[in-house]
């Protein structure tokens, strides 16, 4: 929001994007959230030790294809 950072941005060929304070819906990791959540739910994980084991099981749930799902639906593009 800064006009000096808007200019120098300017400068080396970059564009801004103002976006609300909050905007879930732009924010890819919203749904990878929701993936973690309805996985902590199936596997009933209620105690910090599941928790903790649970985060760590989860990256083997989403595939490169599925990630770049969720950047396209949040509206980037990605290469």
């Amino acid at each position: 929001r800064s006009p000096r950072a808007a200019e120098i941005l300017k400068a080396y060929g970059c564009w801004l994007l103002p976006l609300p304070a909050y905007s879930p819906d732009l924010n890819p990791i919203e749904l990878a959230f929701s993936k973690l959540k309805a996985h902590l739910r199936r596997i009933g994980a209620t105690t910090f030790d599941a928790v903790i084991e649970a985060i760590g099981d989860i990256c083997s749930l989403f595939t490169p294809e599925e990630c770049l799902n969720y950047l396209a639906h949040a509206g980037y593009v990605a290469d």
